[in-house]
């Protein structure tokens, strides 16, 4: 007997060192298998969830817990060891559209998401792929992205995979094999919704919002069965045609601070394209609401209101979607100043008494500290550069600035930009040192009061696309004379390291970009952040400064994860240059392809080739147009493509420079524009909205633009140039109609 149990024992030690492992019921089976990952991922219930904590190895949800504070109690790798750390596998994807995603791992089986929702399960040990999963996103729906082909991120429960797709779609996955479960249409046929933001999973129910408030969606947030699929409850986030009964009661409190009909025949916004947490406890979902849509409050709402319950962080029960309660951070907003970023739950000492906190930086530029049971105010205070308001009052309401809401007919540069002081990077809160440290943005952009409804003309991504940035360059500018704002068209991030409980910077450090990658903090002192620069960078968390630095070639933009397998701790980060701001910048000589790294102590693995920088070459192709026709291309440029391409000639951006196509792809704008033949490289087709003629003044446009920055013109002096010709269109146009 003793015998049998000693060889047995040695048995599992030796299954155990080939990667082996052993069912309660005695039956060995692969590290990896099928039978391995249907055992693991089944595990991952409701308790596990809520007890993530006290599962350090694994990396079971999207900001780790439900409490989303990115931070680990994994101590293997310190500061005084740091220097041991290097690369343990780097895997190519072949992919090139950016990886956002924060990895899923359970007892050493990595599962991530990429564009165009494909999927992958790895041996997060060596990298190895044990299977992949392309559920065929439907091309056809480009059209409807605002914000590029990204998503970021899976939930895990019960043995299947959620993920929320480009085209509306929410799919569950069998988690052993990548097999689909099932497969349900999530918003409203013929729409233009879209989902890039992770699920979240509550008590047996998979939660998940959308994206388009731009392109004339009604927010909401929607809870489903894991197992069949079932809708469970929705909460609209805005009130609807209030011709007709209201969802719920809290809507017809809602529809008090709307005016006009304009907004629900725009959809009014407010969508819940990513933040949530989850408090076990008090039994509290926690959703953050994005922006209106018109962005300007007046073609909206004609004469105000705080329009609730945009740019807002929302309470709800998660067993029926009920409301609980609201704060508002930007009320009435005009800036696309959403509440959809990071939320963080922490238990913080405040005044000398231990208070159940949310933490939210949102795009508005102020970090704010509010009581979770009951949505009161506790503090806030501005984390980067802002002009739109002149502080805060006693409750938490911002105090607008003079000339914020851009209602004078004149262009006005505002901080922070649309994009936000913050944008989805996620923060991470560390319990040692009890700060939370943010990517931050430093931008200001130019918001004009111009109506554009959503008509067969307007295109999502767009300036047509109710939003309110200037698109004509001859109209005047009200600038900011504070020393301290970002000038205008410059761009940078910070670092930022904040206190919640004095609402001061405690130290920062300056980036290049305004889009790094997410962060990840550790109880041995690290934190850990890739950046547009493609430095993966491991620092002291008491100032900042470097401990260990990795250049992995491309831009980063996902968010690190740390977990421990077969009793060694490794740090996995996504890197792959994409996503709305990455498509308009770019800091390194070349993208390449999307890798996953990861790192151990004393790790032997290769690192992936660093090509030289590539540029394409400016175009010589030229044409005789008038300068009222590059005006007008301009106007279709500025309209169609700027959101996407970024100004051509400047070679900044990870998407094409138009500026710089072979003549093949002039020759043949018209198929590739109009019939959409690189829709699945993600040129959108634009039938019906766009013509021949306006694609001939495109082209014109572009062509001249690449004249320009060839023979080496002053910028300041092409965008006059531009100004100039486009002013000459707009006035030809006049005196046509």
């Amino acid at each position: 007997m003793k015998k049998s149990i000693l060889y047995s024992l040695l048995l599992c030690v030796s299954i155990f060192i080939v990667n082996s492992c052993q069912t309660s019921e005695g039956e060995a089976f692969v590290k990896g298998s099928a039978d391995h990952i249907r055992k693991i991922a089944t595990a991952v219930d409701d308790q596990m969830l809520i007890n993530a904590d006290n599962n350090q190895g694994n990396w079971l949800s999207y900001g780790r817990n439900y409490q989303e504070d990115r931070y680990s109690k994994l101590d293997q790798i310190t500061k005084s060891n740091v220097d041991q750390l290097n690369l343990a596998w780097a895997k190519e994807l072949n992919v090139s559209k950016g990886l956002q995603a924060t990895p899923l791992v359970v007892d050493g089986v990595m599962f991530f998401s990429g564009p165009f929702n494909q999927v992958w399960a790895m041996d997060a040990r060596t990298g190895e792929q044990i299977w992949y999963l392309d559920p065929q996103f439907d091309h056809d729906k480009n059209i409807n992205l605002c914000c590029g082909f990204t998503n970021r991120g899976l939930a895990m429960y019960k043995g299947n995979l959620f993920m929320g797709m480009l085209d509306g779609r929410l799919i569950s996955i069998d988690a052993a094999d990548g097999s689909i479960n099932w497969d349900i249409m999530t918003v409203p046929k013929g729409e233009r919704y879209s989902i890039t933001g992770a699920p979240r999973i509550v008590d047996g129910k998979v939660i998940i919002g959308n994206g388009g408030a731009e392109l004339g969606a009604r927010g909401y947030v929607t809870a489903y069965d894991t197992e069949t699929g079932d809708q469970e409850w929705r909460f609209y986030t805005v009130p609807g045609d209030p011709s007709k009964p209201y969802e719920h009661p809290d809507l017809e409190e809602a529809a008090k601070t709307w005016n006009g009909d304009e907004y629900w025949k725009q959809g009014g916004g407010g969508t819940v394209w990513d933040a949530m947490a989850y408090d076990p406890e008090l039994n509290l979902l926690y959703i953050g609401v994005g922006n209106g849509a018109h962005w300007d409050r007046e073609w909206r709402s004609p004469g105000g209101g705080d329009n609730l319950y945009l740019s807002s962080i929302v309470a709800l029960n998660p067993d029926d979607g009920s409301y609980q309660w609201h704060y508002q951070t930007t009320p009435g907003d005009s800036w696309d100043y959403t509440a959809t970023q990071h939320i963080i739950l922490a238990d913080i000492e405040i005044d000398g008494a231990e208070r159940k906190v949310l933490m939210q930086a949102p795009k508005n530029g102020y970090f704010y500290v509010i009581d979770r049971t009951n949505g009161e105010y506790i503090s806030a205070d501005n984390f980067v550069y802002q002009n739109w308001t002149t502080g805060m009052d006693e409750n938490g309401r911002p105090i607008e600035a003079p000339g914020a809401r851009y209602l004078d007919g004149q262009t006005h540069w505002i901080a922070p930009s649309s994009h936000g002081g913050h944008n989805w990077p996620p923060m991470t809160y560390n319990h040692e040192t009890g700060l939370v440290y943010i990517p931050t943005a430093n931008q200001a952009e130019p918001f004009v009061r111009t109506k554009s409804a959503l008509d067969p003309g307007a295109l999502g991504g767009g300036f047509e696309a109710n939003v309110s940035l200037n698109n004509k360059l001859y109209w005047p500018a009200v600038m900011d004379s504070d020393p301290a704002a970002p000038p205008p068209m410059s761009q940078s991030g910070r670092l930022v390291a904040w206190n919640p409980v004095t609402q001061k910077e405690e130290w920062g450090v300056d980036q290049v970009g305004i889009y790094n990658g997410g962060l990840l903090s550790t109880t041995t002192g690290l934190l850990i952040q890739g950046d547009a620069e493609g430095m993966f960078s491991i620092r002291n968390i008491d100032n900042g400064n470097v401990l260990k630095q990795f250049d992995l070639r491309s831009g980063i933009v996902g968010s690190p994860i740390t977990y421990e397998v077969d009793g060694e701790q490794y740090i996995t980060i996504l890197v792959g240059w994409g996503g709305y701001l990455a498509k308009l910048h770019k800091h390194v000589g070349r993208i390449h392809t999307g890798t996953v790294y990861t790192f151990k102590l004393n790790g032997t693995g290769t690192f992936p080739e660093k090509l030289p920088p590539h540029e394409q070459p400016l175009t010589a192709m030229r044409d005789d147009a008038s300068h009222e026709a590059i005006g007008e291309g301009f106007n279709v440029f500025s309209r169609f493509c700027i959101s996407c391409h970024g100004m051509p000639g400047t070679g900044h951006t990870a998407t094409p420079d138009l500026a710089r196509s072979t003549d093949a792809v002039y020759n043949n704008y018209n198929d590739i524009i109009i019939n959409g033949t690189l829709s699945e490289l993600g040129m959108p087709a634009m039938k019906g909205l766009i013509t021949e003629d306006e694609i001939k003044d495109l082209k014109s446009f572009i062509f001249y633009s690449a004249e320009a920055v060839g023979d080496g013109m002053d910028p300041m002096a092409y965008i006059t140039s531009i100004a100039e010709k486009q002013y000459a269109a707009d006035q030809a146009a006049v005196i046509k109609d």
